[in-house]
């Protein structure tokens, strides 16, 4: 059955206004998604009839706020198909989860001489931590190159893997590029070598159906943000049996069972990674933002995006003086290119003023367009929400933009 866009469009309400009298066209959803009423409405809920600090208290708000937080948990599982709520660690976002492996291998795994392997189109969020871990161990970082077509070098990626390998950080789906990573061959090959995998989900789980026990990863990581839900919160998933043997993150309430000054114990799954208060009602909206998903259909969420991607390519070629940066056969929902002789901020700032809200820059993914040989491009991202009426105006707009630059 067809969605009705419409229909979906009406729970969002930022999407009804206008921008410098002009109604909005929001195609930066790569970067963040806008929140349906029903996720506004559960944050709202929380802070006027619910707000209470969870797990400590025995009084009623905070056993109904703990209440909501913990389904978030649980609905989070469900979601991602994960074995237990154990191994749900609810985070600030998906930086942070990259942080908290980088740190706690840092402390028990990686040793100098040991390697570590992360791909050319990462995310800065996917780079910085392991430099970090590199200088505090002595590891060594190596990267896996890219094609031409924006597509992983496997070959490259086969040959880099050995017995020196400790850990595979990729993104299952690149922000910069749209590219789709075939990271169910790659985790396999890298478990053969004896290397833990960890997958930045950032921009998939939005997008696509992610069943983290056929993947087989050891650590799965996103964000709430960009799939519909709040700011702020976000989840790493990783197996039971290396959650128990990393270390904790940080110290604080929650993540101890007993404090003395000889020294504490630390708490059991998924809290002893968890100290100090969290964003409850971040996770509330995590919460609304799955259902909200669900009761769509994942599956009709990728069907609708990959038909906006077919139609905006297509409408880009017929532009002309278009270049594509990253044209992997199996794409998400993003268009990432130039326009010959217009700089991409001068571009976005012309279509900011005709209300199309898009990405341009090195979207935090500077490696990418070293490789590229650019410092930026303009980025159309899409949601459930957009329709192809609102790719014709994007269009118009850019022959505008090619049309005042001569």
């Amino acid at each position: 059955m067809a969605l009705d866009i419409q229909k979906i469009r009406a729970q969002f309400p930022v999407l009804h206004q206008e921008v410098n009298g002009k109604p909005l066209v929001y195609f930066d959803n790569g970067a963040t998604s806008q929140k349906p009423q029903m996720v506004i409405d559960a944050i709202t809920h929380y802070y006027s009839k619910e707000n209470s600090n969870i797990h400590r208290g025995v009084h009623f708000l905070s056993q109904q706020a703990t209440d909501k937080y913990e389904a978030a948990r649980e609905a989070t599982r469900r979601f991602i198909n994960a074995d237990s709520i154990e191994e749900i660690i609810i985070t600030r976002g998906t930086t942070e989860a990259i942080n908290l492996v980088a740190s706690c291998l840092s402390k028990s795994l990686f040793k100098k001489g040991d390697e570590i392997l992360i791909s050319t189109i990462e995310h800065h969020s996917n780079i910085v931590p392991w430099q970090m871990a590199c200088e505090q161990t002595g590891a060594v970082l190596k990267v896996i190159p890219v094609l031409d077509s924006g597509e992983l070098d496997m070959d490259a990626y086969r040959d880099l893997l050995n017995e020196k390998t400790k850990l595979v950080a990729v993104n299952h789906i690149s922000n910069a590029l749209g590219t789709i990573n075939p990271i169910e061959e790659m985790i396999p090959l890298a478990h053969a070598k004896g290397a833990l995998v960890l997958i930045d989900g950032a921009q998939a789980v939005p997008h696509t159906k992610v069943d983290v026990q056929v993947l087989n990863a050891d650590f799965y990581c996103f964000s709430a943000h960009k799939m519909y839900g709040p700011t702020g919160i976000g989840i790493l998933h990783g197996k039971k049996e290396i959650l128990e043997k990393m270390p904790p993150y940080h110290g604080g309430g929650e993540m101890i069972k007993e404090v003395k000054f000889e020294g504490s114990t630390y708490n059991d799954l998924p809290f002893k990674f968890e100290g100090g208060t969290p964003n409850i009602a971040g996770g509330i909206g995590l919460e609304a933002a799955i259902r909200f998903m669900e009761e769509v259909g994942v599956e009709n969420i990728a069907k609708q995006e990959a038909e906006l991607l077919a139609y905006a390519t297509q409408k880009l070629k017929e532009v002309g003086g278009i270049r594509f940066v990253g044209e992997a056969k199996n794409k998400a929902g993003l268009v990432s290119f130039l326009m010959e002789g217009i700089h991409p901020y001068d571009a976005g700032t012309i279509l900011d003023k005709l209300g199309i809200a898009i990405r341009t820059g090195h979207l935090c993914a500077q490696p990418v367009m070293a490789r590229f040989d650019i410092t930026g491009t303009m980025r159309a991202s899409f949601a459930v929400y957009n329709t192809k009426e609102e790719i014709d105006v994007f269009i118009a707009a850019i022959n505008r933009v090619k049309i005042m630059f001569g």
